[in-house]
């Protein structure tokens, strides 16, 4: 089962967060294998983080919410706020598959509350369904894609009532 784990930022954490990096990262090297996408999303500038995205194929609720709250920066209290969905994955691989990168465009996540689209541009990086935990209902989309900047990625996510991030591939895989 894929889960979408995004970790808000708390106001004031990023000298903490950038401290703990190395921890995060050698905790997220025992989950490697079950890594879809990982980054940190940004601020406008590029300069400061604002949260850390994951999604992993783990086999139950018990395994994601481990994955979640034994991480560095959640037990460090890095994040306001962590959302744990169920990820209905429409790509069907992960971003390490992503191969058609365009000079001069940045990465983004688009999340949004609205229904299903299928999405065919070779800028979308990975995309899926945000299911609850516990029942089958839909919750919204998850938009990995690159745009050359915010309002190019929610027009190519197609998406209503959107919330766009910046966002970067991360970790050392």
């Amino acid at each position: 089962m894929q889960y979408f784990v995004y970790g808000r930022d708390r106001a004031g954490a990023g000298e903490l967060k950038a401290s703990l990096t190395p921890e995060h990262w050698a905790f997220m090297d025992g989950y490697a294998e079950a890594l879809i996408a990982r980054g940190p999303t940004l601020t406008p500038d590029g300069e400061g983080t604002t949260g850390s995205l994951h999604i992993v194929d783990l086999p139950t609720l018990e395994a994601v919410k481990t994955f979640a709250y034994d991480e560095t920066y959640y037990r460090a209290g890095v994040f306001e706020s962590v959302l744990i969905t169920r990820f209905h994955n429409h790509t069907g691989g992960t971003m390490w598959d992503f191969t058609n990168a365009v000079d001069g465009y940045h990465r983004y996540l688009v999340h949004t509350d609205d229904t299903p689209r299928p999405l065919t541009s070779p800028h979308v990086i990975l995309h899926g369904d945000l299911v609850a935990l516990d029942t089958d209902e839909h919750l919204g989309r998850a938009v990995l894609l690159e745009a050359p900047d915010a309002v190019a990625a929610a027009a190519l996510a197609d998406a209503d009532l959107t919330q766009v991030h910046p966002w970067t591939f991360g970790g050392r895989r």
